[in-house]
């Protein structure tokens, strides 16, 4: 294998904001060789799949891999819920390449809220000073709306007033933040993500996944 192709199945376009995670989970891991990702998009299939299972299926065949990774935001259900819902999916299905559950407690914008600089640089303000009040890491699992929050960061340092300040694309905007984060380490503090990056850890190690 020269390559490691993954792809992430998820519930709509923002959450491709996950595959710069994924990546350098991965790469901290041991995986040397190049990674190839992919986000499943089944919005515009004439008869879009219902249910996870047929998702996964779906996105296995159009967006071939050796891994897929599965995203279910956990909003509100208990986050061993959303798990057994994916394996159960995965256990049903026959020939699918090795799944990885992928559940952020609420959002998957609760993931982004902790890098001041890549907020600055996605809001196309790098060198801004406007006071970006981020929520404590510890915490942010538990905000209501955690997407909202990740807008109203994005708005504030842009820098920008009046209609451009409302104007400005904070959706297009905030998938792109984490294309400027260098560290996820500091993710290692919330349950969630330390339950991800053990499922990378072990999947990569069963499959022989580690070095180039």
């Amino acid at each position: 294998m020269r390559e490691l192709r993954y792809t992430l199945l998820s519930d709509g376009p923002s959450d491709r904001a996950l595959l710069p995670i994924l990546t350098w989970l991965l790469r901290t891991h041991g995986v040397e060789m190049a990674v190839q990702p992919d986000w499943a998009d089944l919005r515009r299939l004439p008869k879009p799949p219902r249910g996870l299972l047929e998702r996964m299926r779906t996105s296995v065949d159009l967006y071939p891999c050796d891994l897929l990774f599965v995203h279910r935001d956990a909003e509100g259900e208990p986050y061993l819920s959303r798990r057994q819902e994916i394996v159960r999916a995965r256990e049903e299905a026959v020939q699918l390449p090795p799944t990885v559950c992928v559940i952020p407690v609420r959002m998957q914008e609760a993931w982004l809220l902790f890098d001041e600089p890549a907020i600055r640089t996605a809001a196309g303000n790098p060198n801004g000073r406007n006071r970006l009040d981020l929520p404590r890491l510890q915490h942010v699992e538990g905000l209501p709306d955690p997407k909202e929050v990740l807008y109203e960061l994005l708005r504030t340092a842009s820098g920008l007033s009046g209609r451009r300040h409302k104007k400005l694309p904070v959706s297009q905007l905030a998938q792109r933040v984490s294309d400027f984060i260098e560290d996820f380490a500091p993710l290692r503090t919330l349950p969630a993500f330390t339950a991800l990056e053990d499922e990378i850890r072990e999947t990569v190690e069963i499959h022989g996944w580690t070095g180039p």
